[in-house]
């Protein structure tokens, strides 16, 4: 993990925000209502890379937070192109289900050791766990959105607790793997990359790439 004075400019968060947008939606495509059997275990996974990304390469909750932030703020654009209420299970739960996963994964990485933390095997514990009780944390949706979980057609349990595995799973390969990309975003702004950290770079083409995405989830939006 990076020294938390290291310099990770806004505009990789900002790219950050976008790209997690962008697969969001995705991985969401054609989802209005509740999630469709493993897809919202697999968004957990997803999610969590994200989070690994802007953790590793910062070591600061404010980058993660910032992270979250602007996934939420793409979520309520996906809300308005999909002509839903804020307060809709197609909405207001994924949101719900970011700040969890961003609690939970912070939470493992509170009571991991560091050296375990250094390690791959270290990490890919820390991606299980963060899933599971990110997956737990999940049902509790209802106290805040005022919208249940989906649950298993015909029971009363949730898809979140009923495809556990899957996210505890993929996560295991999915957090190390963002690990490993916070790093090398990290070690490029310590070497002072002559590309991530020139001013094309800042202005230009990180600006670009999250327009990009945010075309892409439009398109996605507007073409489903």
């Amino acid at each position: 993990m990076p020294d938390k004075k290291a310099v990770f400019g806004i505009h990789h968060l900002i790219v950050l925000g976008a790209a997690w947008g962008l697969a969001e939606a995705a991985l969401g495509l054609g989802i209005r209502k509740c999630a469709s059997v493993a897809s919202g275990s697999v968004m957990t996974a997803v999610a969590l890379f994200f989070i690994a990304v802007a953790w590793s390469a910062t070591g600061r909750f404010l980058a993660v937070g910032i992270a979250v932030g602007l996934v939420t703020v793409i979520k309520l654009l996906d809300a308005y192109l999909l002509s839903l209420p804020v307060r809709h299970g197609a909405v207001a739960n994924p949101i719900f289900a970011f700040w969890t996963e961003a609690l939970a994964f912070l939470l493992i990485v509170a009571v991991l050791k560091e050296p375990l933390a250094r390690r791959a095997t270290g990490r890919a514990i820390g991606g299980a766990l963060s899933a599971l009780v990110a997956v737990n944390l999940f049902p509790l949706v209802k106290f805040v959105t005022g919208i249940p979980a989906c649950v298993v057609a015909g029971t009363g349990y949730p898809l979140s607790l009923y495809y556990a595995p899957y996210a505890v799973g993929f996560s295991l390969i999915t957090v190390p793997l963002g690990f490993k990309v916070g790093e090398w975003i990290a070690a490029a702004e310590a070497e002072r990359s002559a590309f991530l950290r020139g001013q094309a770079y800042r202005y230009l083409v990180a600006p670009a790439l999250a327009v990009l995405c945010l075309l892409i989830v439009a398109l996605i939006r507007l073409a489903g």
